[in-house]
């Protein structure tokens, strides 16, 4: 079982950290593949205080184990994150959904209208996409003659509207992306 497949099961709520200062804060909720995470608290503990059951906790064998992987600098702080599941990435669903009507045509047309407000780009990704699945970002970035970095974050904007889906490698369109580039390249085909 994945780390986060015992978050969603709710047998994994402990993550440990060593960083020079916290990445995550109380209250910060994560969309992760196996759904959406809260942070409950982020405390700093003692390494040699882990515990065997802590380490269970989250997801690892021993607290040795958990010592063993902890990275960063050695003089940095370990934190142990309180984690819940909270449930199902929405993204999900609505990136299957591909009965899309024209209010939701309309809706996504002006929020990528905003989108290209400085730079024309979403439609052009979008279409890459689709045309190169399983494609990684230096590769797309490369085929735009963009920064990779900026292009993942543009990606990630469209996929919280549901039109591209992240693989283990790469992109791909969702069912609701192709969808919309359908019924907006050739808006008299039918659903």
């Amino acid at each position: 079982m994945t780390v986060l497949e015992g978050l969603a099961a709710g047998t994994i709520d402990l993550a440990f950290r060593r960083w020079a200062k916290p990445n995550v804060r109380q209250g910060d909720t994560m969309r992760t593949g196996a759904g959406v995470i809260e942070v409950g608290s982020v405390e700093i503990v003692d390494p040699a205080a882990i515990t065997d059951a802590d380490a269970r906790r989250s997801g690892a064998e021993s607290a040795n184990a958990v010592r063993g992987i902890l990275r960063g600098p050695a003089d940095a702080p370990v934190y142990r994150i309180r984690l819940r599941y909270l449930g199902p990435d929405p993204r999900h669903a609505l990136s299957a959904d591909t009965e899309l009507s024209e209010k939701d045509i309309n809706a996504l047309r002006e929020r990528l209208s905003k989108m290209d407000r400085h730079r024309s780009w979403t439609r052009e990704t979008l279409r890459l996409i689709a045309d190169n699945p399983g494609r990684g970002a230096q590769e797309l970035a490369d085929l735009l003659g963009r920064e990779k970095e900026p292009l993942k974050i543009d990606i990630r904007k469209l996929k919280d509207l549901g039109l591209t889906l992240s693989l283990e490698t790469g992109y791909r369109i969702s069912p609701r992306g192709a969808a919309y580039l359908r019924l907006t390249e050739d808006p008299g085909r039918t659903r």
